[in-house]
C-alpha cells in the first residue's frame, strides 16, 4: 500500500469515528436524564426495639422485595417514636402499648398483633413459674429475696426500662398496677429493652420484663410462666396466659406521605406479613377476635388478683433512676393515699354516671383517633361481638369516621 492511500485510509477512519461519537451525544445526554430523576423517599419506622426486633425489620426486608419501596427503620424506644411521628420526623412508629389518653391525641393506634409480655431471668434461676401477685409484689419492692418465691436466698435484682413510656414497661405496670406511670422498685434502669435483656444474660440474680417475639430464640434467658401458665402463641391466643398486649402501628395523619404509608398499612395485611407475625410467636391481630373482649374483662380481675385497682392515669414521667424509698406514699394500692383520693374518685364517679347515661341513650358511635373495637363495646357496655354482628363486620379492625351501631335497635 502506497503512503498517500494509507493517509487516505487513516482519514476516513477518523471521520467515521468522529460521526459515531457526534451520534452517540444525545443518546447519553438522554441517559443522563434518566439517571437524574429523583427516587422515591424511603419511609421512616422509629420505636421500641422489641417490636423492631420482634417483626419490623423483616416486615421492611419483605416489603422491598416486593418492589414496594424502602422503609428505613429506626429502633430506640417507644417515646422517641411517638414523638418523631407526632413531629413528623419519621411515617410511623411501633409501639407495644396504646394510648395514654393525653399528648397522643393526635396520633391514630391501629392494632396489628398479639404479643406477650414475658418476665425473663438467667437460665440456672431454679424459679420457674411466678403468680401474678407475686411479679406485683416484687416490682413494689414487697419481695426482693428469690427465697421469698421458691428460689435461693439472694437478692432479686429487678432491672427496668428508664421511661415508663416505654410501650413494654407501660403495659406491664398497667396490668399490674392500673396505671402506666407507675414507679416500681427498680434501682438498675436501661434506655430500652435490648439493652435490659444484655444486662440480665449477665446476672444470675436478675429479673426483667420483654415480650415473647422480642427474646423468641435468646437461649440466654428463661422465661418464667405466670400462674403456672407458659407463655406461647397458643396460650397468647386462646388467652390462658394473662400477660398477653396488642402491638400498634402508629401513624398521623397530616403525614404528606399519607399515600405511601397507606401501601405500608396495606402490605400489612398480606399473608406474606401474617406469616412474618408467626414466625416471631406474635399472632396476626384478627386471627384472635375475642382476645379484644377478654382484654377489657381480664384487666379489673388482674388488679383484682394482686390487691391493686385503677386509678386516673397521668401523662407518663421518667423514673428518677433508684429504688423508691417513698413508693408506698403514690402506689396505688397503698393505704396511706386512699383517703386523699376518695374525693377525687366521688368527682370522677359521677362524671362517669353522666357519661353512662348519655352513652346509654346513644344508638351509633363514630370512630374517632385511637378508638378500637374492645374499647367501643366497653363504653357502651356491650359485647365486641355484638358489634361485628350489628354492623358487618369480619374482624375488629374499624376505621376512623366510621359509624357503628351500637344497640341492636
Amino acid at each position: 500500500m502506497s503512503f498517500r492511500l494509507a493517509r487516505i485510509l487513516s482519514v476516513a477512519l477518523i471521520g467515521v469515528c468522529a460521526a459515531t461519537a457526534v451520534s452517540a451525544a444525545p443518546k447519553a445526554k438522554t441517559s443522563s436524564k434518566k439517571a437524574a430523576q429523583p427516587a422515591v423517599p424511603a419511609l421512616v419506622w422509629r420505636g421500641d426495639v422489641t417490636t423492631a426486633r420482634g417483626i419490623v425489620t423483616d416486615v421492611a426486608k419483605a416489603y422491598e422485595k416486593a418492589g414496594k419501596g424502602k422503609i428505613e427503620v429506626q429502633p430506640f424506644n417507644t417515646a422517641s417514636g411517638l414523638d418523631a411521628v407526632a413531629k413528623g420526623s419519621a411515617d410511623f412508629a411501633g409501639s407495644a402499648r396504646g394510648p395514654d389518653g393525653t399528648a397522643e391525641s393526635s396520633l391514630v393506634f391501629t392494632p396489628m398483633a398479639w404479643d406477650a409480655l414475658v418476665m425473663i431471668t438467667y437460665p440456672s434461676n431454679p424459679v420457674n413459674s411466678l403468680t401474678l401477685k407475686q411479679v406485683h409484689d416484687i416490682y413494689y419492692g414487697k419481695i426482693t429475696n428469690w427465697k421469698d418465691v421458691g428460689g435461693n436466698d439472694e437478692p432479686i435484682n429487678l432491672y427496668a426500662v428508664a421511661s415508663p413510656g416505654d410501650g413494654v414497661e407501660y403495659s406491664l405496670r398497667k396490668l399490674l398496677f392500673g396505671r402506666g406511670s407507675q414507679p416500681v422498685a427498680a434501682p438498675r434502669l436501661y434506655v430500652n429493652t435490648a439493652k435490659l435483656e444484655e444486662a440480665v444474660t449477665l446476672d444470675p440474680k436478675a429479673m426483667g420484663v420483654s415480650t415473647l417475639a422480642g427474646i423468641t430464640g435468646n437461649k440466654k434467658v428463661k422465661i418464667i410462666n405466670i400462674n403456672g401458665v407458659p407463655a406461647t402463641t397458643g396460650t397468647v391466643k386462646d388467652g390462658s396466659y394473662p400477660l398477653f398486649i396488642p402491638v400498634y402501628l402508629i401513624t398521623n395523619e397530616s403525614n404528606p406521605k399519607a399515600a405511601q404509608v397507606k401501601v405500608f398499612t396495606d402490605f400489612l395485611t398480606t399473608d406474606t406479613v401474617r406469616s412474618i407475625a408467626r414466625e416471631h410467636s406474635l399472632v396476626p391481630y384478627d386471627e384472635a377476635p375475642a382476645l379484644a373482649e377478654l382484654d377489657a374483662s381480664r384487666r379489673p380481675k388482674i388488679l383484682a388478683e394482686v390487691g391493686a385497682r385503677p386509678v386516673s392515669e397521668p401523662t407518663p414521667v421518667a423514673a428518677p433512676g433508684a429504688t423508691y424509698a417513698s413508693r408506698a406514699a403514690i402506689a396505688p394500692t397503698s393505704e396511706h393515699t386512699q383517703d386523699a383520693k376518695q374525693a377525687l374518685e366521688a368527682r370522677n364517679e359521677e362524671s362517669a354516671a353522666k357519661k353512662a347515661e348519655a352513652s346509654a341513650n346513644a344508638k351509633t358511635h363514630t370512630v374517632g383517633k385511637g378508638d378500637t373495637l374492645g374499647a367501643i363495646a366497653k363504653k357502651y357496655s356491650v359485647s365486641v361481638s355484638d358489634l361485628r354482628s350489628w354492623n358487618g363486620l369480619k374482624n375488629d379492625m374499624v376505621r376512623i369516621g366510621q359509624v357503628l351501631k351500637v344497640s341492636a335497635q
